[in-house]
Formats: structure tokens, C-alpha cells, sequence
């Protein structure tokens, strides 16, 4: 399949938001406006979806408004960006409605974190897009420092290719090798929903990076999802693991659980970092770009192809 590089954003641009996974209810509506304000000010212009605040399942929109929100943002010629709102639950619901042709057709960047894992790799899957993971628009506003907002205009607007890290943070080797490939994952427990099934996507020479929510999802949680990972063919094959940030309440540090996991089966290399996943510093990582682990080095990881143009 071709792949999509999505044309990048300029100030004075319009973004759309939307809620795919779970509602902006209650409190939530105010931080979304509040980001709205903050996003303004920068000289951006924002378009809300038209179910952006639907509720009507009670714990959600349904699938059926969420997809539309979606395919009604590729379409609109006005709109340049796709940001999703917030995670949640089930994002994966919208798989069967979306048009991947229209979307194919009108490339442009689309983001979000946890929940929205599902959403962007299978739309990268589907239509070749390159898509991103990257801040919810929610935590623009609600976020201590604006660390990953301005990871996000980094990535967006300027064309880095740097992966953004916090002054207190550094790269770690968990095992050592060298490897290229595209990238593909995010949050541990939505990627293990797209490794087997009619929604399936392809980890063939992929790196994976891999991160999960801690209070939501104890060790033996993650483990389970690796294991499933690994009885259907996963590590087989892959070229690499990239570690995000995974805190617990018994203080296993998640990759001990990959170690645990893949044994001494798998000799590909595996690095560990704490800017992204649930946690403020959250860099931008493109889904479907070759990037390159290199242990050796003191930045192990380094994009090899543009992800905006």
C-alpha cells in the first residue's frame, strides 16, 4: 500500500475536534473550550464536530456519530488537522463505519493518545495515511506545562524530526541491538485489539512502542496483553520495542513485564523512555514512518523519513 505523508499545518489553519472515544461530559466541556482559547490565541482557528459533546449512550456517543464526526472532518476542505478530544474506552467501534476511501482521498493529520490508539492504526492500516500519536486536545488545557502542545507545533507546523524528551528524562537500553522499521503501536491494551480478528493490523518489520495506563491496568493485566500479543505472532515479527511510561501501584517497572514475556526468544533490540504514554511529556510518534533503534547511541531512537510535507 502507497504510503500517505499528510500535508503539515500553518498558523491560521483550521483544526477539528472530535470525540471518538469517551464523551465530554460535565467538566470536560469547559477544558475542551478552554483548549480551544489556548489553541486560538496561537493563531490557529478551531471547528468543533458536530457530536462532539453527544452522550446518547450514556457513556458514550454512538458509533455510528462518532464515525460520522470522523469521516465528516477528512471531507471538510476547510479543516487541515483531526484532533481528537480525549481517550476512553471504545474508539474501536467506529472500525466498521468509516469510509477508508474518503479518507484515503483527503489525507491530513490525525492524532490523540490511549484510547485513540485504536482509531489511528487502523486507519493507518486501512488507507496508508501516516497518523499520529501524539497529546488529546482536552490536555492542552488541562496539562501542569505545555511540554506536549508545543511537542505537537514541533511536529506539525515546524517538520521536526525530533522526538522530544524532559530535562529529567534520558533513554535506556533493556536490550541491545540495532533495527529499522515503521512504526506502530501506543497504548498496550488497544494494541493487543488489533493484533488478531476481521480488524487486524500488519507488525511484519514494524517497531513497536508500547506504553499503558497503570491504575487501569496492573502488571498481570499487561502481561496478559503481551502474552496475547506473543501466542499470535507479534514478536515474530517485529523488529524492535520502544518502552513508554507505565507507573503502577506495585512498582514493576513495565519492562520487566516484556522481559518476562518474550524470555530469551527474541534477540531484537528493545529501548525504554518516559515521554510517552500517560504522562505530561508526551513527544509526537508518526505510525507508519521508518524510524531507527540504535542502542548505541545516546538518543537510541531517530526517524528516517519526513512525516509531514
Amino acid at each position: 500500500m502507497e504510503k500517505i505523508i499528510p500535508a503539515k499545518l500553518n498558523k491560521g489553519d483550521t483544526i477539528g475536534v472530535i470525540a471518538p472515544s469517551d464523551p465530554i461530559v460535565g467538566e470536560k466541556i469547559e477544558e475542551v473550550k478552554k483548549a480551544k482559547e489556548m489553541v486560538e490565541k496561537e493563531g490557529f482557528k478551531v471547528k468543533f464536530a458536530k457530536n462532539l459533546f453527544s452522550n446518547t449512550c450514556g457513556y458514550s456517543a454512538t458509533a455510528k456519530e462518532k464515525a460520522e464526526d470522523i469521516n465528516a472532518m477528512f471531507a471538510d476542505k476547510e479543516v487541515k488537522m483531526i484532533w481528537c478530544a480525549k481517550g476512553g474506552n471504545n474508539s474501536n467501534s467506529v472500525f466498521e463505519y468509516l469510509d477508508y476511501d474518503l479518507i484515503r482521498e483527503n489525507p491530513k493529520i490525525i492524532c490523540g493518545y490511549s484510547d485513540i490508539t485504536s482509531i489511528t492504526n487502523m486507519i493507518a492500516a486501512k488507507t496508508g495515511l501516516v497518523t499520529f500519536s501524539a497529546t488529546n486536545f482536552k490536555t492542552i488545557a488541562t496539562d501542569e506545562t505545555d511540554f506536549s502542545y508545543k511537542e505537537a507545533i514541533k511536529r506539525f507546523v515546524d517538520g521536526s524530526l525530533e522526538f522530544g524528551i524532559s530535562e529529567n528524562d534520558k533513554y535506556l537500553t533493556i536490550q541491545e541491538g540495532v533495527a529499522e522499521g515503521e512504526l506502530i503501536g501506543g497504548n498496550i491494551f488497544l494494541t493487543k485489539g488489533v493484533t488478531a480478528g476481521k480488524y487486524s493490523v500488519d507488525f511484519e518489520d514494524k517497531l513497536l512502542f508500547i506504553e499503558e495506563l497503570g491504575f487501569e491496568s496492573p502488571p498481570e493485566v499487561v502481561s496478559n496483553s503481551l502474552y496475547f500479543m506473543k501466542q499470535n505472532g507479534v514478536f515474530d515479527k517485529i523488529k524492535g520495542i520502544w518502552i513508554g511510561n507505565y507507573e503502577n501501584s506495585m512498582g514493576i517497572a513495565l519492562e520487566q513485564i516484556v522481559k518476562d514475556v518474550i524470555g530469551d526468544e527474541y534477540n531484537f533490540p528493545i529501548i525504554k523512555s518516559n515521554n510517552f504514554g500517560h504522562i505530561e511529556t508526551k513527544t509526537v510518534i508518526p505510525i507508519g514512518i521508518k524510524a531507527k533503534i540504535d542502542t548505541s547511541k545516546k538518543i537510541k531512537i531517530e526517524l528516517l523519513e519526513n512525516c509531514v510535507k
